[in-house]
């Protein structure tokens, strides 16, 4: 059986390596853009360049798309599909995203999500409610195929230190469209939960102070925040192995996202044993197990919040010691079925293209 060559936008990514057989599957680099000014740099990506994609196009058996689009203009998506087909390159799209989650105006990036969704060859997500809305919206069905362990897999369920009071942490990262952890933070400090209940700990990314977001109140609320006891950290963002650090430093964490679809802190807390606490306002609680309160653009549930941190925090004192075994080799056997249903989707379609 010969190896499939996936150009996948992008490749680089923790999510496209976990469902991809390495032994099925040879996944191309990302191609560099010519005005890259970082490492590892993969956006704009090239293979949505109609141009590049037509000299490129003998070197590929399939391009997946996952993340990227939305900078890409929509002619040029729609030249791209129009390669693709007039070469019979099946295009594979991941709706990981309804919404995305740095933007405050969806029109232009709806736009663009709906015309790959009709040229594609065969859709994926993560969870049966975002196949629900795809069908709805453009009539399409995808395949559902769940978010494989984002951890590394001899880091899942490992021992985890118990605390005295259940770590509750937010993450503010660099502020980005759907972030809003004020409401939750302010929330969590007023309550009766801190400093009785559960420790608090907040985090930002150090470009979070220079975003368009950041108002010129933030420095005196993060000081009002470490005056009442919060550990409040700024800081780069983390690398790979300072991820696993984080979490095995916090026991609940709780997302504050006004909007979005899915998230892959969820699969990280769960292959590390964090509790998260999700907003209702996406699919989050679709992909795994989780406490949920009510949380949108225009609304915040506080007592829900309150309560949700609540069940969390009497779960985590409940949970017992000790490696979780039984939880590495769930995820080892998800990453292994997600593999073979990814390549079987490949093959298929490269066989279809073979005969039409």
């Amino acid at each position: 059986m010969n190896v499939i060559r996936v150009a996948s936008v992008p490749a680089a990514h923790p999510y496209v390596s976990a469902i991809v057989d390495p032994t099925l599957i040879a996944l191309l680099p990302d191609p560099i853009p010519l005005d890259a000014t970082v490492p590892g740099q993969w956006w704009p990506p090239r293979w949505l360049d109609p141009d590049y994609l037509l000299s490129h196009i003998d070197d590929i058996d399939v391009l997946h798309v996952h993340f990227g689009f939305e900078g890409v203009e929509h002619d040029d998506l729609v030249a791209v599909a129009d390669v693709l087909a007039a070469h019979r390159v099946p295009l594979v799209v991941t709706v990981h995203d309804l919404v995305n989650p740095h933007m405050d105006d969806q029109s232009h990036y709806v736009a663009k999500l709906g015309t790959l969704v009709r040229r594609a060859d065969a859709l994926t997500t993560l969870t049966a409610g975002a196949a629900r809305r795809v069908a709805d919206r453009w009539d399409a069905v995808p395949a559902v195929l769940p978010h494989p362990h984002l951890l590394p897999i001899d880091r899942v369920g490992v021992r985890r230190t118990p605390a005295s009071r259940p770590r509750v942490a937010v993450h503010g990262k660099f502020l980005r469209a759907n972030i809003d952890p004020w409401p939750v933070v302010d929330a969590l400090v007023d309550s009766h939960l801190v400093p009785d209940s559960i420790s608090l700990r907040v985090d930002l990314d150090a470009n979070a102070l220079t975003s368009p977001r950041a108002d010129a109140q933030l420095p005196g609320r993060l000081a009002d925040y470490r005056s009442r006891g919060v550990d409040v950290r700024i800081h780069p963002p983390f690398t790979d192995h300072e991820l696993v650090d984080y979490l095995h430093e916090i026991d609940i964490l709780v997302l504050p996202y006004r909007f979005g679809t899915h998230s892959g802190w969820i699969e990280a807390c769960f292959d590390s044993g964090v509790l998260p606490v999700v907003p209702d306002c996406g699919l989050f609680h679709e992909q795994l197990a989780c406490n949920t309160f009510g949380y949108g653009t225009d609304r915040f549930d506080e007592a829900g919040l309150l309560c949700a941190v609540d069940r969390a925090a009497a779960a985590v004192r409940a949970l017992p010691g000790g490696d979780d075994l039984d939880r590495r080799r769930m995820r080892a056997t998800q990453r292994r079925e997600v593999r073979r249903a990814t390549a079987q989707l490949y093959r298929r379609l490269l066989d279809t293209a073979r005969i039409a």
